[in-house]
């Protein structure tokens, strides 16, 4: 029975316990604990699975720190403040109601550039968020900006770049991860892909989002949000006196060390070398000094810490419900009497459980090798064309990252917008971005596996 899946059962408390506003990494020990009872593990063996699967986050944990490094050196070059002051400038104590609606769509722009960049071109990923958002608080408050649409443009950019282009994260995720796991699979069925062919099945799904995202910034959320001042913010007066020290060389160094991660992350195919290259070019060019280093990986770190502890919990969600083996009952249980003629049920059962699966794990690079063993032989067994395949496979992958409690692509929305402590994680971020994605993700998903 459905209801009485460990999966569905602690993937339920999960999402309660998150709605209630409980910490995230709390309700993720507590789900995982949940499943490991419900699956027939005794609490000694829950923990002990719980704990095992800690490690599986150990490289992203590393990842975020690194990259909480490099944005935090981005900052001190100045870059961030510069932006900030040019947008006040030209914005004015007393904006026209024309010029507030041109400057709240061209930063909705600038920021959606800025997130797909974090995948690609600049591969610091969620870690641009908190260095950047912060200084265009208040001139959200001055366009009573609804900063719900922000977390919307923000998630997709970091959502879709990834599921689409395999370039930087998305060549990790394409090539990596889902190319990689499906043609390990697929060897002995006699199906293969390419990334080519990953890129191709994930555009009808990317299309859904891009509407989904159109929808949040020109319906749900175009009124005025009113967000009451801090008397702590800085004022035009304030940054221009900051503005003032910054020097134009370092500015340069920026870019040069902007250019370099991104050539080093593509040649290496790894973010830690990328961003360990770029931050020693900020120190030689004088952005911060060597022994200011210990400063900036601590800076870092604070940046990233609660990003860092949510995948490290999710990781250990992940290897408990492996171990109870609730992933596989669960999908048997949907394809029971289903017939070869039943293509579009199966399709969306296997979607919907990718998306109970991803709430949990809060990553769909950690959701493909969990699913891709039972989901290939049994989209062949029904039919679907090779590129089907991989649209249910990486569509299934991709739900929920958008809409779940302990995913970076809501969590890094969150860590910027929630600054001055006016922006939920739950109501804010998750149910706005769950809502836009994840619904429009199900349909275009479906309608990629039954076309394609």
């Amino acid at each position: 029975m459905l209801f009485s899946n460990e999966v569905v059962i602690s993937i339920m408390v999960l999402l309660i316990l998150s709605l209630l506003r409980i910490n995230v990494v709390l309700a993720l020990v507590i789900s995982a604990i949940t499943a490991g009872l419900c699956g027939g593990l005794d609490i000694s063996e829950t923990i002990k699975s719980f704990t095992n699967g800690l490690g599986g986050g150990a490289e992203v944990a590393m990842n975020y720190a690194i990259l909480g490094a490099f944005a935090v050196a981005i900052s001190k070059s100045g870059i961030t403040d510069l932006l900030a002051f040019k947008v006040i400038k030209r914005l004015g104590h007393t904006p026209s109601s024309r010029a507030v609606f041109r400057f709240k769509y061209l930063i909705l722009t600038i920021l959606l550039l800025f997130a797909i960049s974090s995948q690609n071109l600049l591969p610091v990923h969620i870690a641009f968020i908190p260095i950047v958002i912060p200084p265009l608080l208040n001139i959200f408050n001055k366009l009573n900006l609804d900063r719900r649409a922000v977390a919307c443009v923000l998630t997709f950019g970091l959502t879709a770049t990834y599921m689409l282009l395999p370039v930087g994260f998305g060549k990790i995720f394409i090539e990596s991860v889902l190319m990689k796991n499906i043609n390990q699979v697929g060897a002995p069925l006699g199906l293969q892909t390419s990334v080519s062919d990953i890129s191709l099945a994930m555009l009808i799904p990317v299309i859904g989002m891009i509407i989904g995202l159109l929808t949040a910034v020109f319906i749900s959320y175009r009124k005025p949000r009113d967000y009451v001042a801090m008397n702590t913010e800085l004022t035009t007066t304030d940054l221009e006196a900051h503005i003032a020290n910054i020097k134009p060389f370092h500015i340069g160094i920026s870019f040069l060390a902007i250019i370099a991660t991104f050539a080093i992350q593509l040649f290496t195919s790894s973010t830690i070398i990328g961003g360990m290259v770029g931050l020693i070019i900020f120190a030689a060019g004088g952005v911060f000094k060597l022994k200011e280093s210990n400063d900036v990986f601590q800076q870092g770190l604070r940046l990233m810490a609660m990003i860092g502890f949510v995948m490290i919990a999710a990781s250990g969600f992940a290897n408990v419900i492996n171990t109870t083996g609730g992933v596989s009952e669960l999908v048997e249980s949907f394809s029971q009497g289903l017939g070869s003629d039943s293509k579009g049920l199966a399709a969306f059962l296997m979607l919907l459980i990718g998306l109970l699966i991803t709430m949990g794990i809060g990553s769909s690079f950690s959701t493909v090798p969990i699913i891709t063993s039972i989901y290939v032989p049994l989209c062949l067994s029904f039919g679907f064309s090779p590129l089907a395949t991989v649209a249910i496979i990486g569509v299934a992958a991709a739900l929920g990252d958008a809409g779940s409690p302990a995913s970076d692509s809501t969590l890094g929305p969150t860590s910027g917008l929630n600054a001055d402590g006016k922006h939920d994680h739950i109501w804010d971020s998750v149910v706005p971005t769950f809502i836009h994605y994840n619904i429009p993700l199900m349909i275009f998903g479906w309608i990629a596996a039954m076309t394609l």
